[in-house]
């Protein structure tokens, strides 16, 4: 590894914006005499940029194949990739579900995931001035690799639904607050991408809403959220995942819209992100035939260019590429140069990493890839991680799972009722509980006979664990509110969670204590969105 202090502290304070060689606008911030302490468009300062781009100019081109890589590894035992990390000069690591180390009660080791956190940061700081990336998909509902004892979240479309911005950036910071306790400093989310409804196999309830200006509205708040607590968050999955029909971890989605239906409608919450100074933006793997059909956005040079030409200046992380959509085409290694030839940043995931970094070394030898582009790839990246470091937040693990009540708060404040009453009270003493996922229904028994309440007579309560439809006096749907169209029931209501504090606030509303301030962030049949009682 390069003794990186040294470099930083030689960096010189008249270095010009970072290089662009046709993919990206310079720092908007850049200037014929930036001034060190202004920011960039996207957070970190001129003097963040400078210290970057001095301590690369002085790496080797194998150190820098590795400073753009955020690899990934097998099982709880750090020390595989802890030889990765300093064979190949890692820049990140990312925390996948079977890194997670459990306690004998299944539930998350919360001393153990620091540690391994901590070694592999060990391992990335030695030799350099800046912390390396440390990654997790934690979104809440469906995508989280960290669950309890760490504080659970409901699925995103809470927010759409709930569309407080008080709520937005409380919840992430807390979320971000407990991540930063373990060590971590990426978190991949929000999701932005807008949902199309039933015909979306893979976004659906990560998904702030249907509609362009409401779910736009959201995204500053949830920045600023993650931001407060140290933690970056990377916005995904520009082009936009949620109006397309195929599932990018099996194979390659297409998007046939034009340009301009893309710009209404698609790609205005990753103008807000960007507007509001987004630090890191994910490229999915998702075909734009009006750009470059064929080509996966990850790698195509022209979804890079639309992406800079909405203003971006930041990172640019593709989406993980050992998933179907590019690694079925592209095997071996062979994306990770070309990612960066088309404009890529950091390459999350590489399947095999080692494979990965030859290839880059040997797209450079033979002219595939420049080594001026890999250069810009890495001043970024470096520039993001010493502005982390500047940002970061001293958290104890005592803050992990303390933060319940701002969970129920934003399950209580997107609580949508489509049909009954706005204010409950159809629970008076017992209620009968039913729905496909035990898990589920348990968990609502618990929080009932917790409050006194019958569990087996009384009005059913029926809950639609995914896009199921049911009967019952009361249907609650889980997750995304698609169900909701064809059950039947005298109280059709959307929860967007399954979490201890959801199924609280869905009590609170069943015993007549609270209403259902949320409204529909997306259609469901008849119902359009905007639909609800707030």
């Amino acid at each position: 590894m390069l003794a990186a202090s040294s470099l930083l502290l030689a960096a010189c304070t008249t270095a010009p914006p970072a290089p662009q060689d046709g993919t990206g606008a310079p720092p908007s911030s850049a200037s014929a005499t930036p001034t060190q302490d202004a920011a960039l468009s996207w957070g970190p300062s001129q003097q963040d940029y400078d210290d970057a781009a001095a301590a690369v100019s002085a790496m080797s081109v194998a150190e820098k194949a590795g400073q753009v890589m955020v690899a990934f590894f097998a099982g709880t035992d750090p020390a595989p990739q802890v030889e990765a990390i300093k064979k190949l000069h890692l820049g990140g690591s990312i925390i996948m579900g079977d890194n997670v180390p459990t306690a004998p009660d299944g539930t998350v080791d919360v001393a153990a995931m620091a540690e391994v956190n901590k070694t592999l940061q060990d391992a990335m700081f030695d030799g350099r001035d800046w912390p390396g990336i440390i990654s997790v998909d934690q979104e809440g509902g469906l995508v989280s690799r960290l669950r309890a004892p760490l504080t659970e979240w409901p699925t995103p479309m809470t927010y759409g639904a709930a569309a407080d911005k008080d709520v937005s950036r409380d919840s992430m910071a807390a979320m971000a607050t407990e991540l930063s306790a373990l060590g971590f400093t990426m978190d991949h989310a929000p999701s932005v991408d807008l949902t199309i409804g039933p015909a979306d196999p893979t976004i659906g309830a990560r998904s702030l809403g249907s509609e362009p200006v409401p779910a736009s509205a959201q995204v500053p708040a949830l920045l600023e959220g993650f931001e407060s607590a140290g933690v970056l968050p990377s916005v995904k999955h520009f082009p936009g995942h949620g109006s397309v029909t195929t599932d990018s971890h099996l194979d390659l989605p297409v998007q046939d819209a034009p340009l301009a239906e893309l710009e209404a409608r698609d790609w205005k919450p990753f103008q807000a992100a960007i507007d509001a100074g987004a630090p890191v933006m994910m490229m999915g793997h998702i075909a734009v035939n009006a750009l470059e059909p064929g080509v996966p956005s990850s790698l195509s040079a022209p979804s890079y260019k639309a992406l800079r030409g909405l203003g971006f200046e930041g990172v640019i992380v593709t989406d993980a590429l050992n998933m179907g959509a590019v690694e079925n085409a592209y095997p071996g290694g062979r994306a990770a140069p070309m990612a960066l030839a088309a404009g890529a940043d950091l390459l999350l995931m590489p399947t095999d990493v080692y494979e990965a970094h030859a290839a880059i070394l040997a797209a450079v030898e033979d002219g595939t890839l420049s080594e001026k582009r890999l250069d810009e790839a890495a001043t970024r990246v470096a520039t993001l991680q010493l502005w982390q470091k500047s940002i970061a937040q001293v958290a104890s693990l005592e803050e992990v799972g303390t933060h319940a009540d701002e969970a129920e708060s934003a399950s209580a404040a997107a609580l949508t009722v489509l049909t009954g009453q706005c204010k409950g009270g159809q629970v008076d003493g017992a209620l009968t509980i039913q729905g496909a996922d035990p898990a589920a229904n348990e968990r609502l028994a618990e929080a009932a006979r917790s409050r006194g309440l019958q569990v087996g007579s009384g009005p059913v309560v029926t809950l639609l664990a995914g896009r199921e439809s049911g009967t019952g006096d009361v249907v609650v749907s889980l997750a995304e509110p698609w169900g909701l169209e064809l059950s039947q029931g005298k109280t059709k209501a959307a929860l967007y969670g399954d979490t201890p504090a959801a199924f609280e606030a869905l009590l609170d509303y069943l015993t007549g204590e609270a209403g259902a301030p949320g409204k529909l962030p997306a259609d469901v049949g008849e119902f359009k969105a905007g639909t609800g009682c707030g």
